[in-house]
């Protein structure tokens, strides 16, 4: 793994507090979502895949740019001729001189003077795709984390299932208990006490449900977090965000300014039209110099002890069999490809905020729906319990209610992280980076690189 790579993962994952320390340490403090996206960011390999490939395009730019600079050679040539008076003639690649006894060493040093712009435009165009690489970058980072923001609430929402669970099997098994108690006294009938098992045995399976989406809840997590063996973190619980106030059309907008996807396409766009300005360069002329210089120490009567030469070369296309002419052609159809591809990712985008818009209000609404729900169950099971309690109504009644207010508090657990979740995937789609990952990206900044 390169040099700085490994060094900006070492600094980020120090910076987080509670991350570096020992596993058992971490699990008992606790993981807050910062620090998980923290972990992500230092080991999911997606993100270092991303990053890589954005070091790549850093290196085609000095790639291409390399052509403006004088390319300088070593050369050293030994020939032992076995007759030198008889040499002037030879088969294979050897030319008439290549062949008199010799021993030579010197320098060849070529330098272009002007290809009338081609050089030029394949440099910005590998810088405009280095541009592109580190957006994909930012994309991919901010994909990973609004996963992981997802997982991580997926766990708190099993967790609170599971917390539900566990307080209707208590409950339900101290109404059995009681009914029991009052069936072998002869004041409640068996019956009763069927229902109850029965609404015990349905409680039962309701935690080992939650167990389950638990266990695979955290499997997820610690995927995301690029580690192998799972690790029980203790999350800590996120705030509610505040409500939305913006208008939708307004959030486009800004989407369309921030979103990593757009300005990649963008620069994908502008890379293209640089690249066919290039191809379309092939037809003019290329001109370079050149020169040689060196000494020969051993050396043929017919060749001096020395040699210094220098020349001009002008390479002009007159005919390529349609080469150049198609090249440009492709070129340019890419770029039309591009123009569309920028239409398709804004189009997308402008989609997916306002259907994410939606769903975060959506998601609000069902949150303040189900806090009233649980509310109404509570008053309702606290009535059933008291007319039962009475003898007033049946057990049916009494287990409805309970099935009830069950239902309510998983739809209440699940409409708070599910508001949660919707949100953090609309400032995905709205471009806004998290805080952790504007830390990383800002250490991660090299000055000059495109200058």
């Amino acid at each position: 793994m390169p040099k700085f790579l490994v060094h900006s993962r070492l600094f980020i994952v120090l910076t987080c507090l509670g991350v570096v320390f020992a596993a058992g340490a971490a699990d008992e403090k606790g993981l807050t979502l910062s620090e998980a996206e923290s972990l992500a960011l230092a080991h999911h390999p997606r993100i270092s895949s991303a990053e890589l490939s954005a070091m790549i395009a850093r290196e085609k730019i000095v790639q291409a740019r390399s052509a403006f600079f004088p390319s300088i050679f070593g050369h050293a040539t030994a020939v032992g001729a076995n007759d030198p008076n008889n040499t002037r003639i030879a088969a294979g690649y050897l030319n008439n001189p290549s062949i008199f006894q010799r021993n030579a060493e010197g320098l060849g040093v070529t330098q272009l003077i002007t290809d009338f712009g081609r050089t030029k435009n394949l440099t910005e165009s590998s810088k405009l795709s280095s541009r592109a690489e580190d957006q994909n970058s930012v994309a991919t980072q901010a994909q990973i984390l609004t996963q992981v923001d997802g997982s991580y609430y997926g766990v708190l929402q099993a967790q609170a299932v599971e917390k539900v669970a566990e307080l209707t099997i208590t409950n339900r098994e101290l109404l059995f208990d009681q009914v029991s108690i009052l069936a072998s006294n002869k004041i409640k009938s068996e019956l009763d006490v069927s229902f109850a098992r029965v609404a015990l045995e349905d409680a039962k399976l309701l935690l080992s449900r939650a167990k389950n989406d638990l266990v695979a809840s955290r499997a997820t997590l610690t995927l995301l977090l690029g580690e192998r063996n799972q690790r029980d973190y203790a999350l800590v619980e996120e705030p509610l965000p505040g409500e939305l106030h913006e208008e939708v059309s307004d959030l486009v907008q800004e989407a369309l300014a921030n979103r990593p996807e757009v300005a990649q396409a963008q620069f994908e766009d502008e890379a293209a039209r640089r690249f066919a300005r290039a191809e379309h360069g092939l037809r003019y002329p290329t001109i370079s110099a050149f020169g040689a210089a060196g000494v020969v120490p051993v050396h043929d009567n017919h060749l001096q002890g020395d040699y210094a030469a220098a020349g001009v070369d002008l390479s002009l296309p007159i005919f390529t069999g349609g080469l150049y002419t198609s090249r440009a052609r492709a070129a340019d159809l890419q770029s039309a490809k591009s123009d569309e591809n920028v239409r398709d990712v804004e189009n997308n985008v402008i989609h997916d905020v306002r259907v994410s818009y939606q769903n975060a209000i959506y998601a609000k609404q069902k949150l303040d729906e189900s806090r009233e729900l649980l509310a109404s169950t509570a008053q309702a099971l606290d009535l059933a319990t008291a007319i039962y309690a009475a003898g007033s109504s049946s057990i049916i009644e009494l287990s409805q209610a309970q099935l009830n207010q069950t239902a309510a508090q998983i739809q209440q657990a699940t409409a708070t992280y599910e508001y949660l979740t919707q949100r953090s995937i609309l400032n995905f789609q709205l471009g806004r980076l998290p805080p952790t990952l504007a830390h990383w990206n800002s250490l991660r900044k090299r000055p000059g690189i495109f200058d």
